[in-house]
C-alpha cells in the first residue's frame, strides 16, 4: 500500500516528496531525520531516502531509517 505524502505523520510538511510505501513517520530533530515504517524496510527503500539527502550519512536498521 503506497503513502501520499499527507498520510504521513511528520513534524514538518512533505508536499510532493515520495517516501518508501512502508514509511509510516517521518520525524526532524535538529539535522536528523528519522523514518518509521509499518514493517522492515528494504534497501531500495534505503536507496530511496539516500536520494532526499545526498551526501548525507543514512543508515537502516529493521523498521528505521536514520538520517
Amino acid at each position: 500500500m503506497s503513502r501520499t505524502p499527507d498520510q504521513i505523520r511528520s513534524s514538518k510538511r512533505f508536499l510532493g516528496v515520495e517516501w518508501p510505501p512502508r514509511a509510516q513517520e517521518v520525524s526532524h530533530l535538529g539535522d536528523a531525520c528519522t523514518v518509521h515504517g509499518s514493517d522492515d524496510f528494504h534497501f531500495a527503500d534505503l536507496r530511496t531516502v539516500r536520494g532526499r539527502f545526498p551526501g548525507r550519512h543514512v543508515t537502516l536498521d529493521g523498521e528505521v531509517i536514520t538520517v
